[in-house]
Parts: structure tokens; sequence; C-alpha cells
């Protein structure tokens, strides 16, 4: 019996399937045999593509997931005696599982607190100045989510004004961009305009997120960084020995153009959804719907007939506050679905 692919998936853009034109690349890179390692022709392809896409002399990497990248980026980005500096609810401190910590052999998170889930220059400097003994790890560097654990996104003049914080303090700045594709989309902004031209060192760009079977894209804007970050990526399991089939479906992406339209339309959809919650009475939205996630407040008794409906979403930020998070293959019609469930079971509660 084929598997009931009606989708009821919102918890996540990690459900969603592979995107014709990535799928397409995949396939093309199947067609032939290459070399091993990231030898082969697909991955230096991409990478050059990279640089094209950035218009930047990048160092560009594959690595299979986000925890690796953000991991093994922040660890080539200090020492094991110092410290990052990421927002409370940035995903490398809540969710994973120590990672950074892990590959960095010990160097500290320092997180703070900031209004939709964003960092202020106020608030890095707070923990910068909090002490300066041997006693306390020193700050290094400035961990970024973009677009941010709760659906906003950094504008350009902040992240300009985090990057003088960091020049007055001589910390490097990483971006984790688990959603990067749809804060550009969401600020109209150029990939170069949200990382180097605004004093981003390293992205860790997700294609998971974004249309691609597995895999992400560690970009150093900051070449210095990079050496020999290769053997990092070896040591922690992450050199693909078939390398060509995570790096052509990044091709898929960039040269049809989908890295951005996947983006667009998830955010469309998100902006869709948050609009009909916010007209159903009983419902109301935490937070701005600037990506591709929305995070409302329903009462418990709806998120439970919700979930008996099949509907698939996380409740990670408290009690009646949920998460739905649109793909690049979200439908209007399964919104409404959505929405027309949720308002029975507001009626009835």
């Amino acid at each position: 019996m084929e598997p009931d692919c009606t989708p009821r998936f919102l918890a996540s853009d990690n459900t969603s399937g592979i995107c014709p034109p990535a799928l397409d690349y995949l396939l093309r890179a199947n067609a032939c045999d290459d070399l091993a390692y990231g030898n082969d022709a697909w991955t230096q392809k991409a990478a050059d593509r990279f640089r094209d896409f950035f218009d930047y002399d990048c160092d560009v990497f594959f690595v299979f997931n986000g925890t690796a990248a953000n991991s093994l980026t922040l660890a080539a980005m200090g020492q094991s005696y110092h410290s990052v500096i990421c927002h409370e609810l940035a995903h490398i401190e809540t969710d994973e599982c120590g990672g950074p910590e892990f590959f960095s052999n010990g160097a500290k998170l320092l997180t703070c607190a900031g209004a939709d889930g964003k960092l202020t220059p106020e608030g890095i400097e707070s923990l910068v100045m909090r002490r300066s003994d041997i006693h306390y790890p020193k700050p290094r560097t400035i961990s970024l989510t973009q677009a941010t654990e709760v659906g906003t996104v950094y504008t350009r003049d902040e992240l300009m004004a985090i990057r003088a914080m960091a020049d007055k303090h001589g910390l490097h700045v990483h971006m984790d961009g688990a959603r990067f594709a749809n804060a550009c989309a969401s600020l109209k902004a150029t990939p170069a305009e949200l990382t180097w031209q605004a004093g981003v060192d390293a992205l860790c760009f997700s294609g998971t997120k974004n249309g691609l079977p597995m895999g992400e894209a560690v970009v150093f804007f900051n070449r210095a960084l990079a050496e020999d970050f290769d053997y990092r990526c070896k040591q922690a399991g992450q050199l693909a020995s078939k390398m060509r089939f995570i790096a052509a479906p990044w091709l898929g992406l960039l040269e049809s153009g989908a890295w951005l339209s996947n983006a667009e339309h998830a955010n469309a959809m998100a902006r869709y959804l948050a609009e009909g919650f916010a007209a159903l009475p009983g419902a109301q939205l935490m937070f701005p719907a600037q990506a591709n996630s929305v995070f409302v407040t329903l009462p418990v008794t709806v998120l439970e007939a919700l979930r008996e409906r099949g509907w698939t979403f996380y409740t990670f930020i408290g009690a009646g506050g949920a998460r739905f998070v649109c793909a690049w293959n979200t439908t209007q019609a399964l919104l409404d679905r959505l929405l027309d469930d949720a308002r029975e079971a507001l009626a009835a509660a």
C-alpha cells in the first residue's frame, strides 16, 4: 500500500521533500561516477557558484547537518577558553545537545535576552563587560540566528550595529543561517548585503530547510578562520565520501533561483497563516511573522484537538504557544484546512 502523503506536517520545514531543481541536479550527479571526498567536479563547481552568489572570494565547505555546521564553525572561531555570545533562544543554546561546547573542547555559551529573539549591541556589551578576570571565559564570538528562532529577522542596520560592537571588543560574528534564504526574501536583500557587507565572518547556510535532501554550506568570509577547517570536518565525521550528492543539489537551488523562490513562497504562506490565525477569536500571534514561521497562542484544548486531527507542530515555547512552519511546498489549501480545524476547535472550547 502506498503511504498516505496527505501533508499535515507543519512542525518544521525539515519535513518537506526535495524541490524539483535540487532533485534534478542530484540525478545528474548520479548519472556517472566521479572522484570521492569532495574532489569531484560537482563539489568544485558548487563552491565556485557560492563565490559568485556572494560576490566574494569565500571559502566553502559542505557538511551533513546544521548542528555540525554551527559547532565546527564556532570551534574554528575561538579557543576552548573562549565564550560565544548568543540569544537565550538560539538553536546552539537550546537544541544542539552541547555540540558547540563539545567540538570547541569547552568554549562556553553566554546567553542574553532580547526582544523578538534578537541580540542587541547593548546586551552583547553587558556580557563582554560583566567581568574581565582570568576566571571568566573570554568572549570571542557573537552568534546571530537569521532568521531568528521566533521567526523574526535582523535588518541590515541591526547587523551593522552589532558588527560595530564586535569591532569595539575584538569579536568575531557567526551567523546561523538555518533560514537565511527566508531572511533574504523577507528583507528583499542580497546574500552579500546580509553577510560580509554587514560584517559577518562566517555563515552556516542551510539547504535542508529550503528544498535540499540534506546538507549545509559553511561559508567563511574571513578566510583566516577557515584554516584547517577541512580537517575539523574529517575528524567530526562530516567529510562525505560521495560529497557530490550533497554539493550538486545546491547547484539546483543556486542556478535556478529556487533558493529565493522557495523562500518567498514559504514566507508568503506564513503570512497567510498568520493573518488567518489573527482573525480567529481566541488565537493570538506571539511574534511578527517575518519569515516562514508562525507562533500563536491557542487554548491547550485546541492544541490537543489539532493533534488529534493529525496536525504536527511544536510547543516548546510554553503552555498554549505553538509554532507552525511553512516550506517551499506548503499550499494555501493545506493552511485553510488547518485554520478550519482551529476555528472548529475554538468554537467547541
